[in-house]
């Protein structure tokens, strides 16, 4: 599975350390995807909000390997489809911003029908109506979105 960071959130996910509500939504031996989940405290979290992450520790896009990056643009890709088709989504955003957690990490993140223009991109996250969903919903969710791969 290549290296780890024992202090990195997402590197302790990987190797079964963290339980994340809903699980893999899709791995292998090279990359993960499922939803997003606060490391702790909240108990809601954007409904649909998934992600895709090397297995390996690396920081940015340019440390993957070429097998890495076919894959993680796979399951973008991949992931994205799923959450138009199960959940309706009418766009899909891809984000990747690294500046919390030092392990690349590709938000996948669905806009919903009637979201205000003005929560469109990164805003969605700061509308105050925004879909929330808790940890049952989120298995819910990415056993939805696993039938759809």
């Amino acid at each position: 599975m290549g290296s780890h960071d024992p202090d990195c959130f997402i590197c302790q996910k990987h190797q079964g350390l963290k339980d994340i509500p809903g699980g893999a939504i899709f791995q292998d031996e090279l990359i993960y995807s499922g939803h997003a989940w606060p490391q702790e405290g909240d108990e809601e979290v954007y409904s649909g909000g998934c992600i895709v992450e090397p297995k390996r520790h690396v920081d940015s896009w340019a440390e993957l390997s070429d097998a890495e990056a076919g894959r993680v643009g796979v399951a973008v890709r991949d992931i994205a489809r799923a959450l138009k088709q199960s959940e309706g989504a009418e766009h899909v955003y891809v984000f990747v911003l690294g500046h919390h957690i030092s392990h690349l990490h590709i938000w996948v993140v669905p806009r919903y029908p009637d979201t205000p223009r003005e929560y469109w991109g990164l805003q969605l996250f700061e509308w105050p109506q925004r879909p929330l969903a808790t940890a049952g919903d989120v298995a819910a969710l990415c056993s939805r979105l696993r039938a759809v791969l």
